[in-house]
């Protein structure tokens, strides 16, 4: 029986991870207060009004650095604090302290990159690299066959996802996709396969890059897919060790 071993958010899209032991889901939403904010880059051509493409934020794919962010919320106040190995921690409310936190994030962009520039918040809509409000789930199984292939461990991190789940084979969540399942209360239809990108090659722990994730998904399964979207079809609470059922 597959279950529930970790719950991730990720405040600021590209910019850190926060873990849970309990989250409230709703129809047709992302996870309260994922993605919550991106930070845009000059190049971008969005203006923060709608959800737009992840080519227009800062992100682990351009900037490797960015991976090493830890992130935690006081949800009462809006308050987020960031840390990183080599940063001091910065808390600031990013609806407000926007010169703050780009003076903190600058030392950790590279100069031949487009600079982060600012914060956009859509209300109601965390900016999900998907087009539609994803819930973002990963097999524990498969993320062990990727290792295995690479030869050493690498962090679950490095995938960015929500919902960390084991107790089905390796490649499983493949055969769900279109399919509905119920974790806890909630239940969920899965949309489709996520697609990486440099991102995952990058230690969530220093930000360096140092494993081919993208080369070894491709070389060994022919294609740069782990992990699965889905979204919200009825609401609830999903706590660590809920089941996870394929209806």
């Amino acid at each position: 029986m597959a279950r529930v071993r970790a719950l991730w958010r990720h405040p600021i899209k590209g910019h850190g991870r926060e873990s849970l032991d309990t989250v409230e889901l709703f129809e047709g939403q992302t996870m309260p207060w994922d993605r919550r904010w991106a930070v845009a880059h000059e190049a971008a051509k969005s203006d923060g009004t709608e959800w737009a493409p992840c080519a227009n934020y800062s992100r682990g794919s351009k900037v490797p650095a960015l991976m090493a962010i830890n992130t935690q919320v006081e949800e009462a106040t809006g308050t987020v604090t960031l840390t990183h190995p080599d940063r001091p921690d910065l808390r600031f409310d990013p609806d407000r302290d926007i010169a703050a936190f780009l003076d903190w994030v600058r030392p950790l962009m590279p100069a031949n990159r487009a600079q982060s520039v600012g914060i956009h918040r859509v209300p109601g809509r965390g900016m999900t690299d998907s087009d539609f409000p994803s819930i973002s789930l990963i097999n524990l199984a498969s993320h062990q066959e990727v290792a295995n292939k690479l030869g050493h461990d690498i962090s679950t991190l490095r995938w960015r996802c929500n919902i960390h789940f084991d107790g089905v084979p390796a490649w499983e969540e493949c055969n769900w996709i279109g399919k509905p399942l119920r974790i806890g209360d909630v239940e969920l239809q899965v949309k489709e396969p996520i697609l990486r990108c440099l991102a995952t090659t990058a230690n969530p722990e220093t930000g360096d890059r140092d494993a081919d994730t993208l080369g070894t998904l491709k070389a060994n399964w022919d294609h740069q897919n782990f992990g699965i979207y889905a979204m919200v079809t009825k609401g609830g609470i999903i706590h660590l060790e809920d089941k996870v059922e394929v209806l």
